[in-house]
């Protein structure tokens, strides 16, 4: 049983339904924060082939807030980019994500017509879906997020003959909380493993989205989902 909170979605405006693009909070977040969000700076992400979701994560523990219980992904020891993954707890969520993008392949929708991304933690989870767990996905995209400087999607890359899909990478340069030589360093380190990405930096943007960005991240999603 799956252990993920609401999910919410923005339904294709058009006859058919021929992709999905999943869309995954930052710490703290819901499902239903972000599709706001979201469409606030883009004016309505909306598609005519494609159906947007935006699942909330489980309720647990997180270490980074004393032990809070929050709505996050997974649990980290801190932080940091040179704080160690607690792969426990990746491993738990990896089972409710495969089970959300199993509904969708029952649909009818195949993995490389589905894109996974999201804002900060968010973005870090889909580094995991699409350059570990499901490596047949269309695309990635990540908004203010990093992987950890030993991430095991490195070492798992490195292994790898195919290296996963595509990755659309945006960061500002004002980030106090992740800070934009995080996230360099993160696409640096995955396109040296052979992953295929752009990364975007955004001026006087700190820790958020913004329009610019998100509209930038539709364009690349209307390009690697084209209508069928």
């Amino acid at each position: 049983m799956s252990r993920l909170g609401a999910l919410y979605l923005t339904k294709h405006t058009g006859p058919k339904h021929t992709a999905t693009v999943i869309v995954f909070h930052g710490s703290g977040g819901n499902g239903e924060n972000m599709k706001e969000w979201v469409n606030l700076m883009t004016k309505k992400f909306v598609f005519p082939h494609i159906k947007v979701l935006y699942p909330t994560a489980p309720l647990q523990p997180y270490t980074p807030s004393n032990g809070m219980m929050s709505n996050v992904w997974f649990d980290r020891t801190d932080i940091s980019l040179s704080a160690p993954e607690m792969l426990d707890s990746l491993d738990r969520i990896k089972l409710d994500v495969l089970q959300l993008i199993k509904k969708e392949n029952e649909l009818g929708i195949p993995n490389n017509r589905i894109i996974v991304g999201g804002f900060s933690m968010g973005g870090a989870l889909s580094f995991h879906i699409g350059y570990r767990w499901v490596k047949d996905l269309a695309g990635v995209f990540a908004f203010s997020s990093f992987l950890n400087e030993k991430s095991i999607v490195y070492e798992e890359l490195k292994g790898s003959q195919f290296k996963g899909p595509p990755l659309f990478q945006v960061h500002g340069d004002s980030d106090m909380m992740v800070d934009l030589s995080w996230g360099h360093y993160t696409h640096d380190t995955l396109t040296s493993h052979g992953v295929q990405g752009e990364f975007h930096v955004l001026q006087k943007l700190g820790h958020s989205l913004n329009k610019r960005g998100m509209n930038m991240i539709k364009d690349w999603i209307d390009k690697i989902l084209p209508d069928e």
